[in-house]
């Protein structure tokens, strides 16, 4: 459950990425192609047709105002595609004003060939009791998607959650459950659109939220935090032959200063890259309790070392950086 924490993060220079530029600068504010600071909080990342979709929570002075989408063709320079599930009309749907959207995350199925939307959903006036997770639906990945359904996945709580789809098309939902002490996979059924009844508990009483996992010659890493609000903590790793585990912690892939924090930012997603096999860019967010809007993005390499993963910290870097 988030509570209010003023963020000690690390000093970040209040410059803007340039439309034109070709490095990432992790933590500094980022514009989209009008201009405007990118806001796409709690992201998740769907590569379609060469273009890659970023969704994510947008954020406002009155709070959540449904899921943005961006797009691009080089990770640098972002379109914003506008709002790809708007808020409900309707003050009693579980999307309307006031209730809570979190941590969207879009995937494809080929079967439907419909793009299908999974995000955290609570409701209005309740916390974060409610604990489900809602699903919506578009015929392009910039939307507009129509919202289905909220419910419990297999009668189970759900709060912070991502989706992987396994390469033989076989989708996963991982979800913070049991007031935050366990997280749960539950596999998705064939049309992606809620579960297919089999699901296990990982991590068990271990509080961990901001789930990712990631796919590397043929085993499961995951990336999360411990639950400590938006207050920023040491990220925990762990890797698995099998997304239903057992899984094996690894610790914390931050290294040096600031790695008690995880550079002051929290998971959101581990982004595979297009045309450079087994390299990831992990993405976080530097959450600012006291205007969420202006909440910024850590993107950072993955590097691998024996059968570990490690997050090292840069202030700018490049395509050089990925071999």
């Amino acid at each position: 459950m988030k509570q209010l924490y003023v963020v000690l993060a690390m000093a970040v220079t209040v410059a803007a990425l340039p439309a034109a530029n070709n490095a990432f600068r992790p933590g500094e504010v980022w514009l989209d192609d009008s201009g405007a600071p990118i806001n796409a909080h709690g992201g998740g990342f769907l590569l379609d047709h060469g273009t890659y979709y970023w969704y994510g929570e947008l954020r406002t002075s009155h709070g959540n105002q449904g899921v943005s989408c961006y797009s691009s063709r080089d990770l640098y320079r972002w379109k914003n595609e506008g709002t790809a599930l708007a808020l409900s009309e309707d003050p009693a749907s579980p999307i309307g004003a006031g209730n809570i959207i979190e941590r969207p995350k879009v995937i494809f199925n080929r079967q439907t060939n419909k793009y299908v939307m999974w995000f955290h959903n609570e409701l209005r006036g309740k916390g974060y009791a409610a604990a489900q997770t809602g699903v919506a639906i578009a015929d392009r990945p910039t939307g507009p998607y129509r919202f289905l359904k909220s419910f419990r996945p297999d009668g189970e709580m759900s709060r912070d959650m991502t989706l992987f789809v396994d390469d033989d098309a076989k989708a996963y939902l991982v979800t913070a459950s049991e007031e935050n002490q366990t997280m749960h996979v539950h596999l998705l059924s064939p049309d992606y659109l809620t579960t297919s009844g089999k699901w296990e508990r990982i991590f068990v009483h271990r509080s961990m939220e901001a789930p990712a996992i990631f796919k590397y010659k043929g085993r499961y890493f995951f990336v999360g935090s411990d639950c400590t609000g938006w207050k920023p903590n040491p990220q925990r790793s762990a890797v698995a032959d099998s997304i239903w585990g057992p899984w094996k912690e690894l610790g914390n892939p931050a290294q040096g200063a600031d790695a008690d924090t995880t550079y002051g930012s929290q998971t959101a997603y581990v982004l595979p890259v297009e045309g450079k096999p087994g390299q990831f860019i992990w993405i976080g967010d530097r959450w600012r309790p006291q205007d969420l809007a202006d909440s910024r993005y850590v993107w950072l390499p993955v590097q691998f070392a024996d059968e570990r993963f490690l997050i090292p910290w840069s202030d700018r870097w490049d395509w050089s950086r990925l071999q």
